[in-house]
């Protein structure tokens, strides 16, 4: 059986492509068909190794390079990402679902100002001189070693960018595990940076699902684990990494509240309300899907949400005028559809959509419910998907004491015309990610993390460095040595 977009093989590793049949078929399948595209096979044990060795032989040449040469590496590969947004765009919306109106803007785009920010600030990575009378001391900026990135579904390559950048910048190299479910555009990152200069073995990509990340993650020769997934595979990540002492950053799920005050610009509240819901089918881990809305805004905002999701263009996602497109597998559908009869079970009213459209592929209505109250399954357990619940609340204090009453602290935005509010209700809401009048952007330039169970360390922003290096302290003692006996 011929497949449209088969890559060369299934991995790739040491600078070049590499296939092991005797691992598990891995079916590819479009979600905007049900159709298989291409098939891999998953990691054996040997790959694995593999990776594992060129990584750890790559890591030390890398890591004795001038940070300018890195970066040049870096910055190359972004350009090359630019040159190719299309094709890229189009692999990851085959793969995904997700409308390639989108992928254009927001994936491999978003993973070539990765590259070009981190490869600008690789040659900036030094230590500080520390004066203490006539001695001194000094600090290096060293990188761990070898790093394991392991990816989620919703945006292969925009993850994948986002842990390598950062890592290599810093002197690392990294194995990287995409999801199962997506695993076709890390790849073509790992041919891209290898054609960009990268030497061998710098930057491997293995197929696998849990089995392969527990091998890589408890293997002697791994610095550092990158995850981005839901909180129960952080859980179980985070406590094998712990077994050997490895440095650890996670990027987990959430349940995040976007507080609408009854004097926000309507039209801009129920814009940011759909972004924070229905981009991505509402597959976005930052995603604002508790959306509370002060009682005298209610029913014009309920009214407003209803008239622009009648105007979502749904269908085949290659269309570019398709703005909403499937979710990314049927098994994720199912789950969702559980969620929204969980909701009419236990009394929110649906207000639009809720249905499974009667076309081929995994594709769902956006759905809204109101009448949610906090207690609610769907208020409470991360749904995603295009789902979003109503809530509605009195008074500024209320609706931080319900917004925070969550085990997550992904993400959290409010809308008001009072700028005051505005900065007073985000300093209040324990969440990583803060937007005010918007809702989840995610420029390179900024931090990018969770707090409570979403997740720990952040990415992004120069304080991702600080994940993926360490500082070595030189003490230096210029006079005699003054010792007891």
């Amino acid at each position: 059986m011929t497949h449209p977009i088969q890559p060369p093989a299934s991995h790739f590793v040491d600078g070049d492509w590499l296939e092991d049949t005797a691992g598990d078929p891995l079916p590819v399948i479009d979600p905007a068909t049900g159709a298989e595209i291409a098939r891999l096979h998953l990691a054996t044990p040997a790959v694995v190794d593999k990776a594992l060795a060129a990584a750890a032989r790559a890591q030390r040449d890398w890591s004795a390079l001038p940070g300018r040469e890195r970066g040049r590496v870096l910055t190359r590969a972004a350009a090359l990402m630019r040159e190719r947004n299309r094709a890229l765009s189009e692999l990851e919306t085959r793969d995904t679902g997700k409308p390639l109106q989108e992928t254009l803007v927001a994936d491999a785009a978003s993973g070539a100002d990765a590259l070009e920010y981190f490869g600008g600030m690789a040659g900036t990575l030094t230590g500080e001189h520390i004066p203490l009378g006539e001695n001194w001391a000094y600090t290096i900026r060293e990188p761990l070693g070898v790093c394991v990135g392991i990816g989620a579904w919703n945006y292969p390559i925009q993850i994948a960018s986002w842990k390598a950048a950062p890592a290599l910048a810093c002197g690392n190299s990294m194995v990287f595990k995409p999801s199962e479910t997506t695993p076709l555009s890390a790849l073509q990152l790992a041919a891209i940076l290898a054609e960009a200069g990268a030497p061998p073995g710098l930057f491997n990509v293995i197929q696998g699902a849990g089995e392969v990340g527990a091998r890589l993650i408890t293997d002697h020769r791994v610095a550092k684990v990158s995850l981005t997934g839901s909180v129960p595979t952080g859980r179980t990540v985070a406590a094998t990494a712990a077994e050997g002492m490895k440095h650890v950053t996670m990027e987990l799920g959430g349940k995040s509240p976007l507080l609408i005050f009854e004097d926000a610009d309507l039209e801009d509240a129920v814009g940011g309300a759909i972004l924070g819901n229905f981009y991505s089918s509402g597959q976005i881990c930052t995603n604002g899907t508790r959306v509370f809305v002060q009682r005298p805004l209610l029913e014009p905002f309920l009214t407003r949400l209803t008239e622009r999701l009648a105007r979502a263009v749904i269908g085949d996602p290659m269309d570019e005028a398709t703005n909403f497109g499937p979710m990314a597998s049927e098994a994720q559908l199912r789950i969702v559809e559980g969620y929204i009869a969980k909701g009419l079970e236990e009394g929110a009213r649906l207000v639009i959509g809720g249905r499974r459209l009667g076309r081929p592929g995994f594709f769902l209505e956006p759905t809204v419910f109101a009448d949610v109250t906090d207690d609610m399954t769907i208020a409470r357990e991360e749904i995603f998907g295009p789902v979003m619940a109503v809530l509605a609340f009195d008074t500024e204090e209320e609706a931080l004491s319900r917004a925070n009453a969550t085990p997550f602290g992904l993400a959290a935005g409010v809308f008001t015309r009072d700028i005051a509010r505005a900065h007073r209700v985000a300093a209040r809401l324990e969440a990583g990610s803060c937007y005010v009048n918007s809702y989840n952007d995610a420029p390179v330039e900024a931090p990018f993390g969770g707090a409570k169970l979403s997740g720990v360390g952040r990415e992004n922003g120069r304080a991702a460095i600080e994940h993926y290096s360490q500082l070595k302290t030189v003490y230096v003692r210029m006079g005699p040595v003054e010792a007891p006996f």
